[in-house]
This record gives structure tokens, sequence and C-alpha cells, in this order.
């Protein structure tokens, strides 16, 4: 691996771990790295998972005080997530990199137009916690199929199919969203390592690139609008999918 493909890596990295501190969206920026690098599209995609899978534990770990009561009502979701990622990633890796990367622009563009809409999913107002309703355990399914399946926005998503699956404030949600995505993740990491689909190197390079990325963006999140890196991450999002379809 040239000098030139590391820095290119733990630079994309780096700002991933910015991005997801600040505002989301951190996947788009180590999957396309990786593709760049030459990774085959599904060898990237599994990597890239690698890549995020330390920022979901030490995000949850920001809500314990959070998660301390939510153990009961989680386990139903957490078993309901965990299906839907390995039904998801199983998909993933029956699939030929040529098949999938004539998907990847229509992904990158459906991920990113949820990424753009991303305020307007959220929750806006405090709702009372209520036993998983039926519509959004499914929603839920689904939302956890595409995560193992290519995961990025994943997150908007998922907090969109909690606010229905259990309702609560904004904080309860993100603190279920975050464990959640580590059970989405881990089923998903497991069946990539399985299949022998992760570049271990490339995540070598780049996990600890995320970190201190995240590390950087708490302090640049007091002064950097989100709303700016909103629109980065979107004008990414576009810039990679036209690259796929040219190059495609």
């Amino acid at each position: 691996m040239s000098i030139a493909t590391i820095a290119l890596l733990f630079i994309a990295g780096f700002f991933s771990g910015v991005i997801n501190a600040i505002a989301g969206g951190g996947t788009f920026l180590t999957f396309g790295a990786m593709t760049l690098a030459g990774l085959p599209p599904i060898a990237a995609n599994a990597t890239s998972s690698i890549t995020q899978f330390p920022g979901y534990i030490t995000s949850t770990l920001a809500y314990r005080r959070e998660f301390a009561g939510l153990w009961k009502s989680t386990l139903i979701l957490a078993l309901v997530s965990a299906i839907g990622a390995l039904g998801g990633a199983l998909f993933l890796i029956s699939l030929s990199n040529p098949a999938f990367r004539a998907m990847v622009p229509w992904l990158l563009l459906a991920a990113t137009a949820v990424f753009a809409a991303g305020p307007k999913l959220r929750p806006k107002h405090a709702s009372a916690s209520h036993p998983a309703t039926p519509l959004g355990l499914a929603l839920q399914a689904v939302t956890s199929f595409y995560g193992g399946f290519f995961g990025a926005g994943m997150g908007i998503m998922m907090l969109a199919s909690l606010g229905l699956a259990s309702g609560g404030d904004y904080h309860r949600l993100n603190a279920l969203k975050n464990f959640l995505s580590i059970v989405i993740a881990a089923v998903a990491i497991v069946v990539f390592s399985t299949a022998g689909a992760v570049s271990w190197l490339h995540a070598a390079i780049m996990v600890p690139a995320v970190a201190l990325g995240g590390y950087a963006g708490v302090s640049l999140a007091k002064r950097v609008p989100q709303s700016v890196l909103r629109w980065l991450v979107v004008a990414a999002g576009v810039g990679l999918a036209i690259y796929y379809f040219v190059t495609g």
C-alpha cells in the first residue's frame, strides 16, 4: 500500500470521525475512500462497518444514564434489529461485486436524501414512551436490514422508526439508537468477517483516525454550525453517487 493511499485513508477516517461527532454521515467518507483506494465495493462496505463500530460504543457509553432504565424495553428491539441486520448482511455477501457496484450510486443517492431530510425526520417533541408497536417493530426491522446491508444514513432512519416503536424524548431515542447500532454493526461484522469480506489492513489504518476525529469533533461541534457540516456531507454523497454513475 502506498504512502498516498495510507494518507487518503487516514485523512478520510479522521474527517469521518469529525463529521460523525458534529452531524453524522461519516460513512460516506470511509466507504468512498476505501473504494478509491482500490477495495471492491463489498469489501469497502464491510470494512466501513468495522471503522464505525467503536464510535457506536462510545456514543452509547455517553448515554449510560439515560439508558439505565431501558434494558427491558430494549430486548425486543435488539432481537428485531439483530434479525434484520443478519438478513441485510447475508444479502450483501450473496451479491457479486459488479451487482453490488451497480446498486451503489442509487444507495448513495437514497442515503443522501435521507440524510438531507434528517432534521425533518427526527422527533421534534417529547412523547410518552410506550410498548413497542407492530408498525414500529416492522420499521425497525427494515432499518436494521438496511443497516446490515449498507448503513449510510441508518441513524436518521432509526430515530424515525424508534419514534414509532417506543416513543419518548429525543435523548431516550438517541440512546436506544446508539445501542441498537452496536447490535446491527456487531451482527454485520460477524457475517462479513466469517465471509472474508473485511480488509483488516484498511480497518487498522482508519479506526484510530476515526477515533481521533471523533475526539476533535467534540470541540469543533461547539463552533461549527451543524448545517454547514450537513450540507458538506450531502455534497460528498451526491459527488460520490455521480462518480459511481460515471465510472460504472
